[in-house]
């Protein structure tokens, strides 16, 4: 699936950082803005322990997991939406991602410079957004003057677009985003045409102190970020992330990681929550195969019917698909091997509108 989150933020709030930390590509980092210009896109493996259970179950030769896509887009200012900075360039860069990634400074450290000269998360959250709804708005009175003239004709799919333009409009003046409004299923197929910024869906990173990795919420930065949050974007998730430190925990070797995981009283590193946490952002959902030459994990969008999840592994999968031989993981889990999973009758064969659940674990017929 290429689908790509795109991590946002204002200049020196540890975007790069982060970004380094998930993918281990060294982007360039700099204290001072725009140390990144043109947005660095890089793959990560997503972490999943079923694989490891189902690798124990149906030995396979190897492991392949998923693997998803971020993209490093450069610091926004205000004014950006007016071309301050590098303002059109930086929002034509988020408009072409899926999903955003907020990355909000919440540490104070003297020797990081920020651009308003103070560590005030609220203010940099509201910054971006308006910067992001003043974009939409934009490209909203330009489409509207274009929609109103074909809607004079009485053409039906223009004055369906140009009731949601209206729909629009009056919620991107209040400095709110696309995502706090209500769209029936028409109406969405509108909106994704439109592109606009705020329609795309949200996760917000606390980047904390070191000190703060074992409890985020006891940070006062990140309790002002979960408020505002839950305020003006309630449907979006808070996860607190130490970048910098995040960044070198990906560096240490399994031993020295898990030492240092146990030091800190942390469970996991927390890059791996937020890998989970963009991949599931985005409705997307992991099936697997097992068995024979790999294990693998497949990435999948979430309501996708068996015939296409098949298509993603090979083409002809789909174009001669007969039936799916489906286990959940749960189940696979539970009795412990394909054979009693079999006696115990959870053994699944599904057809063509058999609508793919997350940890499923599928062999597919088909007949070319």
């Amino acid at each position: 699936m290429s689908l790509t989150a795109g991590i946002v933020g204002l200049p020196n709030v540890g975007k790069s950082t982060l970004f380094n930390a998930i993918t281990k590509a060294g982007a360039e980092m700099a204290n001072y803005p725009f140390a990144t210009i043109d947005p660095n896109v890089g793959m990560v493996e997503v972490p999943d322990a079923r694989l490891a259970r189902i690798q124990e179950i149906v030995p396979a030769k190897k492991i392949v997991p998923t693997t998803f896509e971020f993209t490093d887009i450069a610091g926004i200012v205000k004014g950006a939406s007016k071309g301050e900075g590098l303002g059109n360039k930086f929002l034509e860069n988020i408009r072409q991602v899926d999903a955003i990634v907020h990355v909000v400074r919440a540490f104070d450290d003297d020797n990081i410079t920020t651009v308003s000269g103070k560590v005030d998360p609220v203010e940099d959250i509201q910054t971006i957004n308006l910067e992001l709804s003043i974009a939409d708005l934009d490209a909203v009175n330009k489409r509207l003057g274009k929609v109103q003239r074909a809607a004079k004709s009485r053409d039906k799919d223009a004055l369906a677009e140009l009731a949601v333009l209206e729909k629009i409009k009056p919620v991107l003046e209040a400095g709110k985003s696309v995502r706090s409004i209500e769209f029936d299923d028409d109406e969405q197929k509108i909106v994704r045409g439109l592109f606009l910024l705020t329609s795309k869906p949200v996760l917000y990173v606390a980047n904390i102190a070191e000190d703060d990795m074992a409890d985020p919420e006891g940070s006062k930065y990140y309790q002002e970020i979960e408020q505002c949050v839950a305020r003006d974007d309630p449907d979006a998730q808070v996860l607190g992330i130490s970048a910098e430190t995040e960044e070198e925990i990906a560096e240490l070797d399994d031993a020295d990681k898990k030492d240092f995981l146990e030091a800190e009283g942390i469970e996991e590193p927390g890059l791996n929550r937020l890998i989970r946490a963009s991949y599931k952002l985005l409705g997307l959902e992991t099936f697997f195969t097992a068995g024979g030459p790999e294990t693998r994990a497949w990435t999948f969008k979430r309501g996708m019917k068996a015939p296409q999840c098949a298509g993603i592994i090979h083409s002809d999968f789909e174009r001669g698909f007969i039936r799916a031989e489906t286990v959940s993981y749960t189940d696979l889990d539970k009795y412990g091997s394909m054979q009693a999973v079999r006696e115990a009758g959870k053994l699944r064969l599904e057809g063509k509108d058999y609508v793919v659940q997350d940890g499923d674990i599928i062999e597919f017929r088909f007949n070319v």
